[in-house]
């Protein structure tokens, strides 16, 4: 063989492989050895940006609202800026989350780390519910001895929150209903302008009638709406960090899916959770008698399990169902 031969040999061969990387990009698959297969998708978009304006924004406010709140004896004002605080530490950890799941897997963490976006979501909410209930016991305790309050700073500073929390909420809409931590900063941020309003119209009233005792009333109704919107978010939170299903995904229907497949005979040691609070990752065993299907048949099941369930990390293994090696996870009481 001459030089030529081989230099042009060799040139083939980097085409080969270029088109097979770019192969991969396209269909955003890694491929592993016959027994093996798995695919996953890109990161979800990024709201950085989004986190920075709203944590700038309800500091801010937080600040304003504590000022006012003392200078106007306005335990709702205070009670709000509690919440509010909380808001702007849940918005830190998720933002920091979001950072955290972007790092690249390592020896140790070989997911990378994805989970911390579930972690971030179970504080914000544990957290939430603590500023609350503080927030509630001082409201009781203000019904004994109500202070007179200044009707009318409260109602410009809680106009100013209704405003300030629906442009935050704005800028979390369209990230809502893929990723736990930017549904938690929309649904707190549209309950908080909701709740804002609540105090615009107590201030209201407190000036019409006079009855101061309408400030720790507010407190209290702030304190349930928040335990109730928050309840989902840390159910939610406590699933995910256990592995649960994540919501919206049957696990009947992805297993009757899997069994559906033309070849397979059985299905077992099936496991579907949250890599994190966007990504959704699936293991299974797939029975096919014939032997291995192919790289092909391999990535159509990965496609359609994206496509249908929206799972971007499915793991399959292969088997062909020899009963001189049975398989040690087939029963279904085995983990």
């Amino acid at each position: 063989m001459t030089t030529d031969d081989i230099n042009s040999h060799a040139q083939q061969h980097r085409h080969q492989q270029d088109a097979q990387e770019n192969e991969l990009q396209h269909d955003h698959d890694h491929e592993h050895d016959h027994g093996h297969g798995h695919v996953h998708v890109h990161a979800p978009k990024d709201f950085g940006k989004a986190f920075l304006i709203g944590v700038l924004l309800n500091t801010s406010f937080v600040v304003a609202e504590v000022v006012y709140g003392i200078l106007g004896h306005s335990l709702a004002l205070v009670a709000d800026a509690g919440h509010n605080l909380s808001d702007v530490l849940g918005l830190l950890l998720a933002w920091g989350a979001s950072i955290l799941v972007k790092k690249a897997p390592t020896m140790r963490f070989t997911y990378g780390l994805r989970s911390s976006s579930i972690l971030a979501a179970l504080i914000n909410a544990a957290l939430l519910l603590l500023v609350t209930g503080g927030i509630a016991w001082e409201a009781i305790l203000r019904f004994q001895h109500p202070d007179n309050v200044e009707s009318r700073t409260v109602i410009v500073v809680a106009a100013i929150g209704v405003a300030i929390n629906l442009a935050t909420a704005f800028l979390f809409m369209a990230g809502r209903k893929g990723d736990l931590n930017v549904r938690a900063a929309f649904t707190h941020m549209m309950g908080d302008a909701a709740i804002a309003l609540g105090v615009v119209a107590a201030g209201f009233a407190i000036m019409y009638t006079g009855w101061h005792w309408l400030d720790p009333l507010t407190s209290l109704v702030i304190s349930l709406v928040v335990i109730v919107g928050t309840w989902g978010l840390l159910t939610d939170s406590i699933n995910l960090a256990l592995h649960a299903v994540p919501e919206g995904i049957d696990t009947v229907e992805v297993q009757a899916y899997l069994a559906s497949i033309d070849g397979v005979t059985d299905v077992h040691d099936l496991h579907i959770w949250g890599m994190s609070t966007t990504e959704t990752a699936l293991t299974a065993h797939l029975v096919f008698p014939l032997g291995y299907p192919g790289d092909g048949k391999r990535n159509e099941i990965a496609f359609e399990l994206r496509k249908r369930f929206s799972i971007q990390h499915a793991t399959m293994q292969f088997e062909t169902g020899d009963v001189n090696h049975p398989c040690e996870l087939a029963p279904s009481h085995v983990v």
